[in-house]
């Protein structure tokens, strides 16, 4: 089987099993080789490597990941694109392919069966509507994780690697980077997929954290902030705290606490660093 990463190789496999896109599955894949290039580079792929593919489409990324990595584990949704995916897998024998929903898997135990409990590398190319459970559940699974290499939609990426301040800064800016350090790697055009997307891409790759930047006392609390902070952006942080169903911070003791960390008491959350609302989540969890 020839080399997938390529626009004739790719509608030559496609026309052969008469496969139809479903929109349902998010399906664009990648033809331009250059980028698949990129992303072995960005995820830093060695001989020793365990690597687990979501999303794998015909296996145009598999097969790059194949030729560098120890084994990869594909996993595949869409059962239409398994007997695509065995034939382009053929010649791999460290290849294996599972059908499944990545979100309900044992994540834990795929790596402690793959690669004896020890961090992996993931590589994928995601759906753009579920862009944002995989990777948190890929965090939040507390399976071993190295980096996270993924292309998304280019705003995702952008807001995932975003500063305070900036209007891109949000809720998910802050749990990405909570857990991993962020870096966009490639920008991604539309004319590299078939069919061709109606936004650009990129590749960013999340570096795994080994701890939070600051220990933090009470993980659900700090979310539970970050979520009613952005959840109406003009607010100030005291009035959206005060508003979350989930919380009980009244108005009053947002604006003390707030003061005595040296912050103003109309600040918005969107001025908040990650370091700064686990610093504020600690003095909330102190007055419980």
């Amino acid at each position: 089987m020839a080399n997938l990463g390529s626009p004739q190789n790719t509608i030559a496999i496609l026309q052969k099993y008469n496969f139809r896109f479903q929109k349902k599955f998010g399906q664009n894949f990648l033809i331009d080789s250059r980028v698949l290039d990129k992303i072995i580079r960005a995820a830093d792929i060695t001989p020793e490597d365990f690597v687990l593919e979501i999303g794998p489409g015909i296996g145009t990324m598999t097969q790059y990941l194949c030729e560098h990595a120890r084994a990869v584990t594909a996993v595949e949704i869409d059962r239409n694109l398994i007997p695509i995916l065995e034939e382009t897998l053929g010649r791999y024998h460290n290849a294996e392919i599972i059908c499944q929903d990545i979100l309900k898997m044992d994540l834990a135990r795929l790596a402690e069966e793959k690669n004896s409990g020890s961090p992996i590398k993931v590589v994928a190319n995601l759906p753009y509507y579920i862009t944002t459970p995989i990777i948190m559940g890929l965090f939040e699974s507390h399976m071993p994780v190295e980096s996270v290499t993924v292309m998304v939609q280019k705003e995702v990426a952008e807001r995932m690697q975003a500063a305070p301040g900036s209007k891109d800064y949000g809720a998910l800016s802050l749990a990405v980077q909570y857990y991993s350090l962020p870096e966009i790697v490639a920008n991604v055009p539309p004319h590299s997929f078939i069919p061709r997307p109606k936004v650009g891409s990129c590749v960013i790759r999340l570096a795994k954290r080994p701890t939070p930047p600051l220990p933090v006392e009470d993980e659900k609390l700090l979310f539970s902030m970050i979520r009613a902070s952005f959840q109406q952006r003009r607010k100030t942080l005291a009035n959206g705290l005060q508003n979350a169903p989930d919380l009980s911070i009244s108005k009053e003791l947002a604006i003390r606490t707030l003061e005595s960390l040296g912050l103003n008491p109309n600040i918005r959350g969107e001025a908040l660093s990650l370091e700064q609302f686990i610093t504020l989540s600690n003095a909330f969890s102190h007055d419980k």
